[in-house]
């Protein structure tokens, strides 16, 4: 894959008016102010932009068991009272509320994660963002850490379709427990979790947990300290993918980019600037493979909007300046109205010989794997597949006439709704909703 990138976004607006609860720390208005910084750079002229073709719930559950998606579709804050044994069965009370648009809210985040893989699938695109997605936590029939459905599990069965292996990325502040645990028994999917270790949600992550069976070894885990800064974040995470592109050669990522790793996140305790966080996209990307880009934790929702914002730029190459434009919402970046954050002077628990020993031991197993693993019929039933998931296919899953196909199912299911820039007025109004 050589040549410019062609980088597709999905957006869609009814996913930034959904509210958990009242004070809850997950505000899904962090994607309406990221989307309305991207319009204000100009960024979206260089992206193709769509809304999302909705998934059923019948999709939903390629990964989560019948009964907790029929769950989530039929429990309202009117009828919850009804349901007092499957709220306690499916961990849905005070971290996960029962909120009013639920499985919308689930199906529109989840959407564009799988509507982004097809897309790759495709060969449609060669990056993909959906920022609203990332939801890493859930289970296979229980909500978890303000996550219902698991989009990166459903997104990454979705580029097991035409990818013989798929890696995982998560910078997110937590451990990636969801997707780790859902692809534990395989090596067709790797996972990488970079995350605070510890007395910490969801208390997962330690360095020996590699996977199981068939999978053994391809669960990589850098458990982390506090107060975790740019420079030292950038000499763990770069050796520990390059070394994971080597060994594991992936077809194509799901890099997971949420941002409560950030400087001053409210349920955080990393000391990252936008600039170190960003690093980590432009290296992901500089491999050149397919990848899936998505959003995640982030509870400062301000920081939350400029960090996507600016990793939009550094998927597209496009620079762009400090003094934040105008828009809408841009008392909510007051008192200095700029892009970057300047990190605090917290302290880094993240000691040199600790961080050598986890790269040391990282880098061992990874070398003790077979160099590059090869299809296994049952890996993806290991994963947690329900029985009923769609078959895989086999060797010639990159066959030119199903990439064809592919396309074209993908093409008869995006919404017309696209966000390209008209001649007059110079946004698409339905951008700004």
């Amino acid at each position: 894959m050589s040549g410019k990138r062609r980088v597709s976004y999905f957006y869609d607006s009814e996913v930034g008016i959904t509210q958990l609860s009242e004070g809850h720390p997950m505000r899904s208005k962090r994607i309406t102010l990221t989307h309305h910084l991207i319009v204000g750079y100009g960024l979206y002229k260089y992206m193709d932009s769509f809304r999302p073709p909705l998934i059923s719930a019948a999709d939903m559950t390629k990964f989560h068991t019948d009964d907790y998606i029929n769950f989530l579709r039929t429990v309202t804050p009117d009828n919850m009272d009804q349901y007092v044994r499957q709220l306690q069965r499916f961990n849905v009370g005070d971290d996960c509320p029962v909120f009013d648009g639920m499985f919308d809210f689930v199906q529109i985040y989840s959407s564009g994660t799988v509507g982004g893989a097809k897309r790759l699938n495709a060969k449609a695109s060669d990056i993909v963002i959906n920022w609203s997605g990332g939801l890493h936590h859930a289970k296979k029939s229980e909500a978890s850490g303000f996550c219902y459905v698991n989009d990166c599990v459903l997104g990454i069965l979705e580029l097991l379709k035409y990818h013989q292996r798929v890696l995982y990325i998560d910078i997110d502040v937590h451990h990636g427990d969801g997707v780790e645990e859902a692809f534990y028994t395989t090596d067709r999917v790797m996972t990488c979790s970079f995350h605070k270790f510890g007395n910490f949600f969801p208390h997962t992550g330690a360095l020996d947990d590699t996977g199981a069976g068939k999978g053994k070894g391809y669960s990589v885990n850098v458990p982390l300290d506090e107060g975790m800064d740019d420079i030292t974040f950038v000499s763990i995470f770069r050796p520990v993918i390059a070394k994971i592109f080597e060994r594991f050669q992936p077809e194509a990522v799901l890099l997971q980019c949420g941002s409560d790793s950030l400087s001053g996140d409210r349920l955080g305790c990393f000391n990252l600037s936008l600039r170190g966080h960003g690093d980590c996209v432009e290296y992901v990307k500089s491999f050149n493979v397919p990848v899936l880009v998505l959003g995640g934790g982030g509870y400062t929702m301000r920081n939350v909007a400029r960090c996507w914002t600016y990793e939009t730029s550094v998927i597209l190459n496009k620079e762009v300046e400090n003094p934040l434009p105008k828009n809408v919402y841009y008392e909510y970046f007051a008192p200095d109205y700029n892009l970057h954050i300047t990190p605090s002077n917290m302290e880094n628990r993240n000691k040199p010989e600790n961080l050598k020993r986890i790269l040391e031991s990282v880098c061992n197993v990874l070398d003790n794997l077979e160099h590059v693993p090869g299809v296994q019929a049952t890996s993806l039933q290991s994963a947690q597949a329900p029985d009923h998931a769609e078959p895989e296919e086999d060797e010639d899953m990159q066959d030119a006439d199903k990439n064809t196909e592919a396309r074209a199912a993908f093409e008869q299911t995006v919404h017309e709704a696209e966000f390209f820039d008209p001649p007059k007025p110079a946004i698409d109004a339905s951008i700004l909703k």
